[in-house]
């Protein structure tokens, strides 16, 4: 079912205005609110308990993938089929029972995709946690009624509609800012951002927890040399990457964590696009190039194999034994509202 707020809230600071009328945000000024506040005492990771009794195979210190890395070198997880037992981690997390925010936005055309997106996450996406899609739309009532399992909802914020595609991805940034100031962090612990253009086919459960989950680009994980990776390379915008540093190449379609952590990432991607924008620049890949900037410094304490994000577009290779969701096929011309250019 479907879940609407109804009231009203009008908040002013000295650089900015925020109303919230019936579900819809309309901001004037490029700022973020002064009066944001960023606490850091909500749901974290706690003890790795479990009830007594559970049955799953015994773990092994010998055998495991050896066909591809698992580990960082920061010595962050890496993960990938077969680097967990998925009966052991769900129970341990689901007895924490965190509240699970996944942060969407349909803007446009872009709204046919909500249909099955939703109905796949309902069959794969953490089954039995609680979780709420935040819908970010211009079109509210081209939103599917579908059927939800329990302890899950959808939220859904109207936002203003836009003429260029690259206006929607950056405006992920400003209008997540400003929504989880103003209504996600009092309603979830952990958030994820997704595209809407995606299916979930396979589990995508528990195992990609952590304060801040990153998802390796399926086109850049094998064999691309750093000075490759397509980075922000003009030293002009402020996501700017020398070509002799680099980890890996980040998507910005799959990444998640604690809402705090989030909230700080998700907010220094909108500043500094803001900042790009002063300067009449734009980064070669929006907000995924500030994105990658951030957790180049910042690592993330969990890296998610490109399991977590595939395309329609391209063949699986033998290392990807299985495709948890993937972006669709589409005309990009005629769904994005500047006709893709």
């Amino acid at each position: 079912m479907l879940y609407y707020i109804s009231r009203i809230h009008i908040l002013v600071s000295l650089s900015s205005l925020l109303v919230f009328f019936g579900g819809i945000y309309i901001y004037l000024g490029h700022s973020i609110p002064s009066f944001s506040v960023c606490p850091d005492n909500g749901w974290r990771i706690g003890d790795l308990t479990m009830q007594t009794g559970l049955k799953y195979a015994q773990p092994s210190t010998q055998n495991g993938r050896t066909d591809v890395n698992s580990v960082t070198n920061w010595n962050a997880p890496l993960v990938w089929e077969g680097t967990f037992d998925p009966v052991v981690i769900d129970a341990i997390y689901k007895k924490m029972d965190p509240r699970v925010a996944v942060v969407v936005f349909a803007v446009g055309k872009y709204t046919r995709f909500l249909k099955g997106f939703l109905e796949s996450g309902e069959k794969y996406f953490l089954v039995d946690f609680r979780v709420t899609y935040y819908i970010f739309t211009d079109n509210e009532q081209d939103v599917p009624k579908i059927k939800l399992g329990k302890g899950r909802t959808i939220s859904v914020v109207t936002i203003p509609s836009a003429k260029r595609w690259q206006e929607v991805v950056l405006g992920r940034m400003k209008w997540t800012t400003i929504t989880i100031d103003k209504q996600i962090r009092n309603e979830a612990d952990y958030l994820y951002m997704m595209d809407i253009d995606s299916v979930f086919h396979s589990r995508f459960g528990a195992e990609s927890l952590s304060q801040l989950s990153a998802v390796l680009h399926r086109g850049y994980y094998k064999n691309t040399q750093r000075d490759q990776f397509p980075y922000e390379r003009r030293a002009e915008s402020k996501a700017f990457i020398p070509y002799d540093e680099g980890d890996y190449y980040y998507t910005a379609a799959v990444w998640g964590g604690y809402l705090e952590d989030m909230y700080k990432l998700v907010k220094y991607c909108y500043t500094q696009s803001e900042e790009d924008a002063k300067n009449e620049i734009e980064a070669v890949w929006q907000e995924e190039s500030h994105l990658n900037k951030y957790l180049l410094y910042n690592k993330p304490t969990k890296v998610l194999s490109p399991e977590y994000l595939w395309s329609d577009y391209d063949s699986i290779p033998q290392d990807i034994k299985v495709v948890r969701i993937s972006q669709l096929v589409k005309n990009y011309a005629e769904v994005r509202p500047n006709g893709g250019q």
